[in-house]
């Protein structure tokens, strides 16, 4: 266990504690001493699918779909068909309930019944989204439900965001975990796609500025813009490749644009981004085919 140390505890040690209010006692009895790295709780779980005892869904996850264990028997947690609870205190197994039957103590400061979840750190301010059917961080005044991408966000971005359908529905396009239920931090990148923030922060430390689902741009990218305008006026474009045109396509606005070719990169005319990428040559190259195939 982590955060403390672990003990046991009888009906009757329950009872002979003194304070000035028992429901306060039961409470905040045994409160931070147990749990895993995942949650503090008073409680753990008896897993349907294997029934094995964990401390949480993911102990069960992290366990069950490790390296060491047989590929054939690998699984998540059903985690809504949970039955069946142990209180840390006395050991006693019980169906699925906040306070426990024999010691009386609360297993969970937050309880949620229908996602069979508990917890004692409230100042995450948990609450229930029905519509994404699980429990959730961070207030539930501060969070809308957007039905089209099938997530709850910031009601700062309630008319800000651009909606993907089931945006938060799939894997980080980098670390690949499953963004729905993550415990990590997820942003929504301005084309709409969701990731780890912890894996857009890696992304910019090498400087990689493009969404990697649409390739879009994940900032205002102007001032870089305007830095390569410079760069390639100072840069002389070969004689060979002079009269050499090419198609482009712009992966931030989708506009096509026919543009001078040139070895650094193209600028999209409809909207200035050198966020683009080289669809074919022009017919009049002026270089060899060999050659022109290279460059491209």
């Amino acid at each position: 266990m982590e955060g403390g140390c672990e003990t046991k505890l009888c009906t009757n040690e329950l009872e002979s504690v003194e304070f000035g209010n028992q429901n306060a006692t039961l409470m905040e009895f045994g409160l931070g001493n147990y749990g895993c790295s995942h949650y503090r709780r008073r409680c753990k779980i008896r897993a349907p699918c294997c029934n094995d005892i964990f401390d949480c869904r993911h102990c069960h996850n992290e366990a069950k779909n490790s390296l060491e264990s047989n590929p054939h028997q690998r699984h998540d947690i059903p985690r809504h068909e949970i039955e069946k609870v142990i209180c840390s205190l006395c050991d006693t197994e019980q169906d699925v309930q906040q306070y426990c039957v024999n010691c009386g103590v609360c297993m969970g400061n937050y309880f949620c019944a229908k996602c069979k979840f508990f917890d004692d750190d409230v100042s995450k301010n948990q609450y229930h989204c029905d519509e994404c059917g699980i429990c959730r961080t961070g207030g539930e005044e501060n969070f809308f439900h957007c039905n089209k991408c099938g997530c709850c966000y910031s009601k700062l971005m309630r008319d800000a965001h651009h909606c993907v359908e089931r945006a938060m529905h799939h894997n980080c396009p980098v670390c690949f975990e499953f963004l729905f239920d993550t415990m990590k931090d997820v942003t929504v990148l301005p084309c709409g796609h969701t990731m780890h923030l912890e894996c857009l922060r890696e992304m910019e430390q090498h400087y990689r500025y493009s969404c990697p689902v649409c390739s879009k741009s994940i900032c205002d990218m102007s001032k870089l813009w305007r830095k390569l305008d410079q760069e390639i006026a100072s840069i002389p474009v070969p004689a060979i490749y002079q009269n050499k045109m090419v198609w482009i396509l712009c992966n931030d606005c989708g506009a096509t644009s026919h543009v001078q070719f040139h070895i650094m990169t193209h600028k999209c005319l409809n909207c200035k981004s050198y966020n683009t990428r080289q669809t074919q040559g022009g017919p009049a190259a002026s270089c060899s085919s060999g050659m022109s195939e290279v460059v491209r």
